[in-house]
């Protein structure tokens, strides 16, 4: 039975896309075939075969089902801005409908494990009214939150839950990245967290030297999800 999540974030730069790319690493080393996707992306490199984001090539790199870039990537941004701002500087509309169409197609594939990765927090403008979120309430599917672990995070994390919540979908675990392990009270933060979060939580992650895939993994655990 294939399952799929809607990776999010409680805010941006809290490691959405490496505890993804660790995830989906769980994931294969359980026999599952893999699948992620980032609909919109900016702060994208210019290559030979177009724009590129690092984000997106890691969840790739992760996949054990390889699809075109264009089709796990479909809007990719140059400059590293709100994606909403990068969009309209570039001519661009970025509307749910769009966005639905093309990971309607990467769900369509049907892996064990699929993983569609946000941007930003919760609440990430596309355009006119339309949220990133808009994009996860369309699909209906189970999200699983990444804390960025530092000072503020227990109310960023609880906001979050509680938007999405309020927007009808389950909150199928969070994990814990520590990305600041000089954070004041660490274990009463987490303990906060765990008391309030309602959901598993799905791995601590120490703040690592090399955050790769396979490191990241190890921290992780899979089976806590539905």
């Amino acid at each position: 039975m294939s399952q799929a999540y809607f990776i999010a974030g409680t805010d941006t730069d809290v490691g959405k896309t490496t505890i993804a790319a660790g995830l989906l690493h769980a994931a294969r080393l359980q026999g599952l075939s893999t699948l992620g996707a980032k609909p919109v992306a900016s702060g994208c490199t210019m290559t030979a075969k177009g724009l590129r984001n690092s984000d997106a090539q890691a969840l790739i790199d992760e996949s054990s089902i390889k699809l075109p870039y264009e089709q796990v990537n479909p809007f990719a941004f140059e400059p590293a801005i709100a994606p909403h701002v990068a969009a309209r500087e570039a001519g661009v509309t970025l509307a749910v409908p769009e966005l639905l169409a093309a990971m309607r197609s990467v769900l369509q594939q049907h892996a064990d494990f699929t993983l569609i990765e946000g941007a930003g927090g919760w609440r990430v403008p596309l355009s006119g009214q339309d949220n990133l979120s808009d994009l996860a309430i369309a699909l209906q599917l189970p999200v699983i939150l990444v804390v960025g672990v530092r000072l503020g995070c227990i109310s960023h994390a609880l906001l979050s839950a509680e938007a999405i919540a309020r927007d009808g979908l389950q909150l199928a675990g969070w994990v814990a990245n520590i990305i600041e392990p000089s954070t004041s009270r660490l274990e009463e933060n987490l303990a906060s967290l765990a008391e309030r979060l309602p959901a598993p939580c799905l791995g601590r992650v120490p703040k690592l030297k090399q955050a790769s895939a396979d490191m990241v993994a190890e921290h992780l655990q899979l089976d806590l999800l539905d």
